[in-house]
Parts: C-alpha cells; structure tokens; sequence
C-alpha cells in the first residue's frame, strides 16, 4: 500500500499536530518506506541523500515507540541516535524537539566542543533521547557516566560519513554497550557500490528492512542548475562576484575543497564588498556556532565552507548554491546542491568551471542523469575556447576516410620481395673490424 499522508501511518495525535504545526502533511519517499518497518520494530537499513526527510523518517517511529511504551518511572536515555559532526547532532536534536512539542518527552545532546560541566545536567537529570558524536559519547562511557543499558533503540544517522570520518570502532564499541537495544536503524546517503557500508550495518543489524528513496524528477526539478565556464581562478572569481550582487541571491553556500581556499576566497569577496563568513575544519566550535549564526540571523548572506566543515549544517532558505571548485563526485554534488532547494522551495544550483575541470562536469552530469547546461555573463566572457565534447581516441569521419584511402592505394602498390640477411641489424651501429683500426 503507498502511503500519501501522515495520518496514514497510525501517528499519535500530538505527532499529527507538530508535522501539521510545521506544514507537512505528505511524507516524502524516504519516509513512506523507512516508516512503517520501523514502527513494527524491525531493523531498518536506509539510503537517501541530504534533503530528502530521512531525519524524520527515523525520529517518527523512535518517537512513537516512546508514547506507546511509557516507562512507570523516569531514567537514563531509551532512544541514542549518532551522528558524524556536532552540527548535525545539534540539528537532530532541534528537529525531535519540534515534534516532540506536544508530549512530555526530554531531548538532550552529547558531543564535543562542548566543556563537561555543560553535560551534568545530561548525566544528572532523565532523558528520553539523547544525540550524539561518537568520541564524546564514548569518552563518558568509558568514565562510567552514560548508562547504556536502557537504551532500546540505536540509530546511525549518515553512516558513510562517519566511516569516512574514521569512526567505525567506535560506533562498534558503542553498539557493543547497548547490546540489550531491540532495534537498530542505519541511515546513509548511499548504498549502491558501498561494500564498506553493507559490510558495516550486517555487523550491527539483524534482518533489516532495506528502503531507499532518491528524489524524483518533480523534486529534482525544484533545484535549476547550469554552470559557467571560466578561464582561470581570476575570472572564476569575477563571475562569482557578480553572481553573488545579483538581488535573487538571498543567502547562498559557495563550496570550495580545500581549507587554504576557503580563507583565500574569504578575503577577495570582502575585498570586493561582499560581507561573508566561513566554515573550515579546524575551527573551535563556538566560532562555527558564530558563522552559522552571522548567516541565519541576517548579518551576512554568504558562506564560505569545505564539504567536511559544511557536513551536518542545515540552514534554512538558502536561495543558491555556488560551486566555486567542483567536487570530485557526484555523491558530494548531490550533498552540496541539497542545501538549497528545501522544504518545497525552489533552489538554485551553479558550478564554475575552468578547463580542466570539464571532465568532473560530465561526471555530475551523468550521476544525476541530467546534462548541466551552460550560461555567459556578457561582461565576463571567457576568453579561451571549451574543450571539445568529443570523446578522446575517437577519430572524425573525415580522418576514417582518409584511413581507407591509404589502405586501398597500399593494396595497389606491388609488394618488393626483400631478403632476411637486407633487414637485419638495420638501424644498428656497426662496429669497426679490428683490422680497420690497425691500419
């Protein structure tokens, strides 16, 4: 049976009110499958990318679990959900709390970057569910001051990440503690050619559910994407700033991939006007907080991040989306352009390319099956030619022709016999006879 609407899926009614009170009335792809599995309690194995509701696909059924089986007294966390960045766990925790708005249940977050005395009160007062990165969480675990064993439900929020991130022992360690749980949901952009993940979730889930959910066409089509071409990192630069004053651009997301470029890139938009903030890998966290409160709040419209720094953020009404360097895969564009585009809205998408990065241009577009089309600014058209489309080692038809030519007048030309003792050692040097030097 394909389920259309919430009320479908046999929600409590405070549920039903909080997604009403937030304008969902129709789950997405990704919720229609994950959904009703999990609320009979099996296991659940997801794949969708950024964007598509998978953080409600998971949070629903934990939190009607909680409403069908009150506990008689208070205690340590029944729900632990991990997630790879604190953002992320911040974002998780900010979202179960807007559909928990209408019950009594307590949400709270572990992560780092945060001081010890912040989480006492995690440790001292009883929590229904509790987000968290996995190095803090495990480092309390070890001190004996998180009580796995009431935990009844572990869910893995973008669990390639996490692997990417190195974390796979300790997630195993943790899944180790909380062997007494009933069911475990693992969530991850993609499991297509994933052996790695495959490989992880049989360790830690026992028959799962497999869904999966890409966007469809009418949802692809919400985010309009195209590229303009550039001569060098200078006209890169100069189309970006003219894209970036252009009054469409509300609050926007350029990528770049490496930290060096970030700060670089910072400081020529604030050269040219342009008031912005950034994310890197090696900020403290209450900067990043900083950043992404500056973009919210209004202060500034542009940010600035590598994809590591960005992973987890989840900012409202952005508008565009700039890659200002293009990403190596097709996965990370797709988490890059989910940023815009969200909630029903439409969402802009575009790529700066210079030369040599047309051949990931025609990997992203063949991954997300839709040719990106190109676009010139008038004032800033590049000056040097796009490289050819045709595939390389593929000769014209012209230059086959020419090929059958020659064949044809070679068979024509009468073959001269030639003697093995007239080729050999043709080419080679030879050398002078020991009765030549003597005289």
């Amino acid at each position: 049976m394909t389920v259309t609407t919430f009320s479908e899926l046999e929600l409590d009614d405070s549920l039903l009110d909080a997604l009403q009170n937030k304008g969902f009335t129709r789950p997405t792809a990704i919720q229609a499958a994950a959904i009703p599995p999990a609320l009979e309690g099996r296991d659940v194995l997801g794949s969708a990318p950024t964007g598509t509701g998978k953080t409600a696909a998971y949070l629903l059924p934990a939190l009607q679990h909680l409403l069908d089986f009150p506990r008689k007294k208070s205690g340590p966390p029944r729900i632990l959900i991990l997630t790879p960045t604190r953002e992320l766990a911040m974002q998780v925790a900010d979202h179960a709390r807007e559909l928990a708005a209408n019950t009594h249940l307590d949400i709270a977050t572990i992560t780092g970057g945060v001081a010890y005395m912040n989480h006492a009160e995690v440790f001292s007062e009883n929590q229904d569910i509790v987000v968290a990165t996995t190095g803090r969480l495990l480092q309390y675990i070890k001190e004996e001051n998180f009580d796995c064993r009431a935990v009844e439900t572990l869910i893995l929020d973008e669990a390639d990440r996490m692997l990417d991130m190195g974390f796979a022992q300790d997630i195993e360690t943790i899944a180790g503690e909380t062997r007494w749980r009933k069911q475990t949901m693992l969530f991850s952009a993609t499991l297509e050619g994933d052996a790695a993940i495959k490989d992880f979730a049989e360790r830690l889930l026992e028959d799962p559910v497999e869904v999966s959910a890409t966007p469809s066409t009418r949802e692809r089509k919400k985010i309009h994407q195209w590229y303009y071409r550039a001569d060098d990192v200078k006209h890169k630069t100069a189309l970006l700033i003219h894209l970036l004053k252009q009054p469409d651009v509300s609050r926007s997301i350029v990528f770049v991939r490496k930290r060096e470029r970030v700060h670089e890139l910072a400081g020529w938009l604030r050269e040219a006007g342009i008031a912005n903030c950034y994310l890197e890998g090696e900020m403290v966290q209450n900067k990043r907080n900083e950043a992404i409160l500056r973009l919210t709040d209004g202060r500034v419209n542009v940010l600035v991040a590598t994809d590591v720094a960005a992973r987890g953020i989840d900012i409202p009404d952005v508008s565009h989306v700039f890659n200002f360097d293009m990403p190596r895969s097709g996965d990370t564009y797709l988490h890059r352009i989910g940023r815009t585009g969200r909630a029903g809205r439409k969402g802009i998408a575009i790529s700066l390319v210079e030369a040599h990065d047309h051949l990931l241009l025609g990997k992203v577009g063949r991954y997300v099956e839709e040719p990106l089309k190109a676009r010139v600014v008038d004032e800033l058209r590049p000056t040097t030619r796009a490289p050819s489309e045709k595939l390389k080692g593929k000769p014209s038809k012209k230059v086959l022709a020419k090929r059958e030519e020659k064949k044809e007048k070679d068979k024509e030309k009468p073959r001269v016999k030639q003697r093995h003792r007239d080729t050999k050692n043709i080419g080679k040097r030879r050398k002078p006879s020991a009765a030549g030097n003597e005289q």
